[in-house]
């Protein structure tokens, strides 16, 4: 069984670590077709997004909760292509409209450079997003209460499922653990995923913010197939293939440039290129 591209091979081996105690990278090599250095590679690509945990001998499962980044972490992590997508998804915000922002160091980006002109209602499950919000004029901030989870201050829970069943946007701005082409949109926390699916429900236009690092990685839970999404919003860092590949799934790619910090400001709508 071959298996060249990365993605693909990796997803084959989250899926035996997930269903055996222990695998080792020789018989993964075997099973792929490939070199026992590029599994070695692949394990240490899988245990930085937490899918694994290698061991002595070979590699095991584990909650992948357990092994996502810190929040800190994860809030530096690619700042600047994070920014990029804020802004690029700010561009397409009308004055008007009814949001629904979720959880996500991005979608902190997107509440951070909401245009000046706009004065609508926030729907919220994060309460970095209201914090954020909360002493803008003219924009109505609703949290949906639930239990919080401590560093990226997430609410969740059936409170928060609840609250969205309740309501409805014309825009959803939703994080990502990983955006793969056949695996869909992923994630690590089961009870965000459950909200996840309910705002998809509830939101005329949906949109996924991941950089380009969460392309093509799987995360612990899916949450919905491509189809249920409007579009991705990503940096120009992406992998050229990996963006054919979800275009080609049937998922409009928007790419946004990384600016500099002396230009980044400029426009809101400045260095970016759409990909439809």
């Amino acid at each position: 069984m071959g298996a060249a591209i990365p993605e693909e091979r990796r997803l084959v081996i989250v899926e035996r670590v997930r269903s055996r105690p222990l695998v080792k990278p020789g018989e993964l090599a075997d099973e792929l077709g490939v070199s026992i250095e590029t599994i070695r590679r692949d394990l240490v690509a899988l245990e930085e997004d937490g899918l694994v945990r290698r061991v002595y001998g070979g590699a095991t499962g584990t909650t992948a909760r357990a092994f996502e980044p810190t929040f800190e972490k994860r809030r530096m992590r690619y700042r600047d292509r994070k920014m990029a997508i804020g802004r690029l998804a700010a561009s397409l915000i009308r004055p008007d409209d009814t949001l629904m922002l979720d959880i996500g160091t991005t979608v902190d980006e997107l509440a951070d450079v909401l245009p000046l002109a706009y004065r609508g209602i926030v729907l919220t499950n994060s309460l970095l997003v209201a914090n954020a919000l909360a002493s803008r004029d003219g924009i109505e901030v609703i949290t949906s209460g639930g239990r919080v989870r401590s560093g990226d201050l997430a609410c969740f829970g059936p409170v928060s499922e609840a609250f969205f069943r309740d309501h409805f946007a014309d825009k959803a701005f939703m994080g990502a653990g990983g955006l793969h082409a056949h695996m869909g949109l992923t994630d690590y926390y089961p009870d965000e995923i459950a909200s996840r699916r309910v705002i998809l429900e509830h939101a005329a236009e949906r949109y996924v913010l991941a950089d380009s690092s969460k392309l093509g990685h799987v995360a612990f839970g899916k949450v919905c197939d491509l189809a249920a999404l409007s579009a991705v919003i990503t940096d120009d860092h992406a992998d050229e293939a990996g963006v054919t590949r979800l275009e080609e799934a049937g998922l409009t790619v928007m790419i946004a440039t990384v600016e500099s910090s002396a230009t980044a400001g400029d426009s809101a709508k400045g260095g970016q290129r759409t990909r439809v």
